[in-house]
């Protein structure tokens, strides 16, 4: 499970509405349907066209607003933001929105992803006189739409975007107006919505889904959109050839009752599941999933082989999940504290457990372990993607090979690390049928880099330096 890895941070989840009378609420509503997507800390800024006001502060959504502070938070439009923590990129100073004032307007900037080139960009700000406040690399793009010496707001951003390089899903709330942009390659997800006359953008559609909204549709790559009183604008910053949406928010990262470029989440995961079956059968008494992520696949499993699908695995829901610990040991302490296995239908039986991915090997091992001990007599190990073999410098914080297990370990070493007594993984080729399908590349590809090593965008040297980004 992607809980092994250390110091991932980068899935935060945005959302934002305009035009509601009950815009902070609706938005702490939206940002409580996101919370998995990041539970160190949580914000919300509002407009009331004169002022932005903000709050904001470590810890779950609920911990940061249980004392009332919706009174504060006045206006019809909002933008909120959840975040991961980090290693070494923690604080409440770079919990999002970030907020900058100004003498001429104000402007609040929430993010999700991660600028390949923010380091370098740092490096030129500084050297042009800027003072930093934050080690985020959101700050770097509002220095530059500020320096960019354009009039309008819209070509400002425009300027600004044109010079950063990676994944961004961004929302941006100045007084009077609101704005939404997406890279040039869709790298990181983002939805438009209608909530009744008020627009509404979250990184997911679940929150759609809990706030009453209406699905409308993607914000496209390269896409623009401002949003005032006058309405809804869009226009184009850039053109792609072929999206990228990440793989592994079908994988691992976004719920499964949303949907993402067209395609439900629950759905996919299901198919890979099935197509795992297919490459990958074995004899067996039982499948069952690691929770929560993994029960589509395995359900698609079970279906695909005829074996029974059954809870081997039971999640302790008042428990995290178990990257957000400060450290190996208690990461590790967090899986025995998070997951039980159930004795009664694991004893005797050989046990085929699903699970969406491995990095570093450590989770899956005290898993088999777990099940082993619990009466299974095999434990076959059965991965809903492919191995990731490559860091990721777009929105997970894996930027060396180290940690990753299937970068420096053939499939059977993994195996024995692990102790299963088989082990297999779904094919690149597989993974890219049970997303894209038949759908055309340029609206629906995806970013399989850390399977493949192939980089939808330039990768800088300086992208590997351990700062927090998101």
């Amino acid at each position: 499970m992607l809980a092994e890895i250390k110091g991932l941070n980068e899935e935060c989840g945005v959302f934002a509405i305009w035009g509601h009378e009950k815009a902070a609420e609706v938005t702490y509503y939206g940002l409580h349907a996101l919370q998995h997507r990041g539970q160190e800390g949580a914000g919300v800024v509002t407009t009331d066209r004169e002022n932005l006001h903000l709050h904001k502060g470590l810890g779950l959504i609920n911990e940061v607003f249980a004392g009332g502070e919706f009174n504060k938070l006045n206006g019809n439009a909002a933008i909120g933001h959840v975040r991961y923590a980090t290693a070494g990129g923690g604080g409440y100073e770079n919990v999002q929105p970030l907020l900058f004032r100004s003498q001429k307007d104000s402007l609040a900037i929430a993010h999700n992803g991660n600028l390949v080139n923010a380091y370098g960009l740092k490096q030129q700000l500084e050297a042009q006189g800027s003072i930093l406040q934050t080690s985020s690399d959101t700050e770097v793009i509002a220095h530059l739409i500020k320096r960019s010496g354009q009039i309008e707001l819209d070509e400002a951003i425009k300027s600004a975007l044109s010079m950063v390089k990676g994944a961004y899903s961004l929302t941006i709330l100045t007084e009077t107006q609101m704005f939404v942009a997406v890279d040039p390659k869709g790298l990181r997800p983002l939805s438009l919505g209608k909530l009744g006359d008020a627009w509404v953008v979250s990184s997911e559609t679940c929150a759609f889904d809990v706030t009453g909204a209406e699905y409308v549709r993607e914000v496209e790559p390269g896409e623009l959109i401002t949003i005032s009183d006058a309405g809804l604008h869009s226009q184009r910053f850039s053109s792609t050839l072929e999206r990228s949406l990440c793989s592994m928010e079908y994988v691992y990262f976004s719920r499964p009752d949303s949907d993402l470029n067209g395609q439900n989440v629950h759905a996919s995961r299901k198919k890979m599941g099935k197509v795992l079956a297919q490459e990958a059968p074995i004899e067996a008494d039982v499948v069952t999933g690691v929770p929560d992520s993994s029960i589509s696949a395995a359900i698609g499993f079970s279906e695909a082989t005829g074996i029974p699908y059954e809870l081997g695995l039971i999640k302790n829901r008042y428990v995290g999940r178990t990257f957000i610990q400060p450290s190996q040991e208690l990461r590790e302490q967090g899986v025995k504290m998070k997951l039980s296995a159930v004795r009664g239908i694991v004893k005797g039986k050989r046990v085929v457990m699903v699970d969406d991915s491995i990095v570093r090997g450590t989770t899956s091992k005290r898993i088999v372990r777990m099940l082993k001990e619990a009466g299974a007599t095999e434990v076959h190990v059965r991965i809903a993607s492919p191995p990731i073999q490559n860091p990721c410098f777009y929105g997970i914080d894996t930027s060396t090979t180290s940690e990753l297990i299937a970068a420096n370990h053939s499939i059977e070493e993994m195996r024995e690390l692990i102790e299963a007594d088989s082990l297999s993984f779904l094919s690149v080729d597989g993974l890219q049928d049970c997303i894209v399908g038949d759908n055309d590349v340029m609206t629906h590809g995806i970013c399989k880099a850390c399977f493949t090593g192939n980089y939808p965008t330039e990768i800088y040297p300086d992208t590997v330096l351990p700062a927090y980004k998101c």
